[in-house]
């Protein structure tokens, strides 16, 4: 069945785009039925007018309060009806007008192995430590930072002699296949929520 997505967003959109491309593809059962975006310069915005998708900005006055913020956002997912709500590049936390509207349904995306390496600047942070191996997340988010669980993740061998920014684009790339593909995998109705916080992916 198809599936309806809000998306929030605050830079570039290159996983919204991600996201519009997979599902103009038809290997995505969704629709995309609103873009909120916490900047107004957000390059995701024009990304989702381009395709033909409603878009909201919020103003920095309302975020000075983030629960107002959320209860404004919350309300506008709602009206909007959708199933669940995508973090793609989303820079703030959510909090509880939006969890407790859509519980379970909000999904965020990391670039890195959470429990690992959480926060702002995880790719650098990996980077710093020298790790051999790092890569994404994909988990349902709560009420903590990068916290929440886990549906999806995916491996990356970090090369000897790469850069930060080397590092970053091979992260972008597997985030640009793996959270679509994990979006599929909601659509499908595959993904359920144990009752001790853990993940269950049932079989196709």
């Amino acid at each position: 069945m198809s599936i309806k997505l809000g998306v929030l967003l605050s830079g570039s959109g290159t996983n919204l785009q991600a996201i519009i491309d997979r599902i103009a593809e038809g290997t995505l059962d969704a629709t995309i039925e609103l873009v909120i975006s916490s900047r107004p310069s957000a390059y995701g915005l024009k990304r989702a007018e381009e395709a033909g998708i409603q878009t909201m900005t919020l103003s920095k006055e309302i975020y000075a309060d983030p629960i107002t913020a959320d209860e404004v956002i919350a309300a506008m997912l709602k009206k909007a009806d959708v199933d669940y709500v995508i973090m793609a590049g989303y820079m703030r936390m959510v909090h509880a007008p939006i969890l407790q509207a859509f519980p379970n349904r909000v999904v965020n995306l990391h670039p890195a192995l959470l429990p690992s390496f959480k926060g702002a600047h995880a790719i650098q942070d990996a980077y710093d430590y020298g790790v051999k191996v790092t890569g994404v997340t994909v988990h349902f988010a709560d009420d903590k930072y990068d916290c929440g669980p886990i549906i999806a993740q995916q491996a990356l061998a970090v090369e000897e002699g790469w850069t930060v920014d080397e590092l970053e684009a091979h992260i972008h790339e597997i985030e640009h296949v793996l959270y679509p593909n994990t979006i599929q995998l909601l659509a499908e109705g595959r993904v359920t929520v144990r009752d001790n916080g853990t993940v269950a992916i049932s079989e196709a």
